[in-house]
């Protein structure tokens, strides 16, 4: 079973602005080698330098990352497990369906509490409100697949 991948992030980005994103990322790490060579003189700063340097380096390999697609964040339910990508540079989080022990679902999270008393904690966030009940649902198929126990738990202010 391949499983159902739901994006987290709402706009899907044709194949033009992916290549846009790569060509600017590779004009950013130019900029910032041409940058590093070009912009000391005496009596500038160096630490200025290289903070500017360092940034337009790591923005124009975020950027070319962001067009081959690898900063996408996502949630996957597969027959093996759970996986997911919450924060576009963090790495993906994956839950074997056979380490979960109970599930429990909040407003605006969920919560495996795994077989060796860790809780792994997945956040929607308040942004992008619709992307919620698809991922609960598959969610909660997962766990009436595997006969893994799971409540909804209403969170109290």
């Amino acid at each position: 079973m391949e499983g159902k991948k739901i994006s987290l992030d709402p706009d899907s980005k044709t194949q033009f602005a992916k290549l846009l994103q790569i060509i600017f990322g590779i004009f950013c790490i130019i900029a910032s080698i041409y940058f590093l060579i070009s912009g000391y003189h005496p009596g500038t700063s160096i630490v200025t330098l290289l903070v500017a340097a360092v940034f337009l380096l790591l923005f124009g390999i975020y950027q070319i990352m962001a067009g081959l697609g690898k900063t996408q964040k996502y949630f996957l339910v597969k027959h093996s497990g759970i996986s997911f990508k919450e924060h576009s540079i963090l790495h993906v989080k994956e839950i074997p369906s056979d380490k979960i022990e109970k599930i429990e679902l909040y407003p605006l999270s969920i919560k495996f509490l795994l077989k060796d008393s860790k809780k792994i904690r997945f956040r929607f966030g308040i942004s992008y409100p619709e992307i919620i009940d698809p991922v609960k649902q598959e969610v909660i198929g997962f766990a009436e697949d595997h006969s893994i126990p799971w409540n909804e738990v209403p969170e109290e202010i």
